[in-house]
C-alpha cells in the first residue's frame, strides 16, 4: 500500500494523508515494535490492570477480544488513516512484553503526533516507560521528521508525570477538562519535545 493517501478536503483541493510509518526501534535493553496478534494476552493484562484503568479510558471489562483488536485490527486501522499505530515494549533479555505505547491525534500538516503509554505492573519502577518513550520520540523526530511530540498526563498521575520529566519532556501547561477517566472528567497536562530540543 502506498503510503501517501489523498483525500479531498472542501475548498482546499486535495491534502496528502500519510500512512503512519511502520516503526521497529531499540535500545540495549528493550525492542519496541509493533503489536501482533500474539501479543494479545499481555496487552490484555495490561490494560485489563487497575492502576491502568485508573487512569486510562479503556473498557473496565477489557478482555481477550478487545486485547486481539488493539494488536490488530485497531493498529492497523490508525496506522493505514495515518492517524497512529500501537506498539509493543519487549524487554530483550526474555523477549516478554512488558507495556505498550501507542501514538494518536497526528496532524501531518503540523507534524505533530502524540504518544501514551502503559507499563506492565511488574515492570513499572525500573524506568522501562521513560526509555521506551524517549526512542520512539527520537525515530519519530529524527527518522521521520515529525516537528512536535506531546504527552498528555492527569494531574495526580504522578508515576506518568514522571516518564514525561525522565524521558526529556517540557511541561507546557493545562488543558482544562480536557480529557476523561472511569471516574468523570479531567483536566490534562500537556508535555513536549520540539525538533529544536534535539539538535
Amino acid at each position: 500500500m502506498s503510503s501517501l493517501l489523498t483525500a479531498g478536503v472542501a475548498g482546499r483541493g486535495n491534502l496528502a494523508i500519510r500512512r503512519f510509518p511502520t516503526l521497529t526501534v531499540q535500545t540495549p535493553r528493550l525492542d519496541v515494535r509493533p503489536l501482533t496478534a500474539a501479543d494479545a494476552d499481555p496487552v490484555t493484562d495490561i490494560f485489563a490492570d487497575k492502576l491502568t484503568q485508573r487512569w486510562l479510558p479503556f473498557p473496565q471489562e477489557f478482555g481477550e477480544i478487545e486485547g486481539r483488536s488493539w494488536c490488530t485490527e485497531m493498529a492497523a486501522e490508525r496506522r493505514d488513516s495515518g492517524m497512529g499505530d500501537h506498539y509493543g515494549i519487549v524487554r530483550r533479555e526474555d523477549q516478554q512484553l512488558v507495556g505498550c505505547l501507542w501514538t494518536k491525534r497526528t496532524d501531518w500538516v503540523g507534524r505533530v503526533t502524540e504518544i501514551s503509554y502503559a507499563i506492565a505492573p511488574d515492570a513499572r519502577g525500573l524506568g522501562i516507560g521513560p526509555e521506551a518513550v524517549d526512542v520512539l520520540t527520537l525515530a519519530l523526530v529524527l527518522e521521520h521528521g515529525f516537528q512536535r511530540i506531546e504527552l498528555r498526563v492527569a494531574p495526580g498521575n504522578t508515576a506518568s508525570r514522571r516518564v514525561a520529566e525522565k524521558a526529556g519532556f517540557t511541561y507546557e501547561g493545562l488543558l482544562r477538562n480536557a480529557g476523561y477517566v472511569h471516574s468523570g472528567r479531567v483536566d490534562l497536562e500537556v508535555w513536549s519535545i520540539v525538533a529544536a530540543d534535539l539538535r
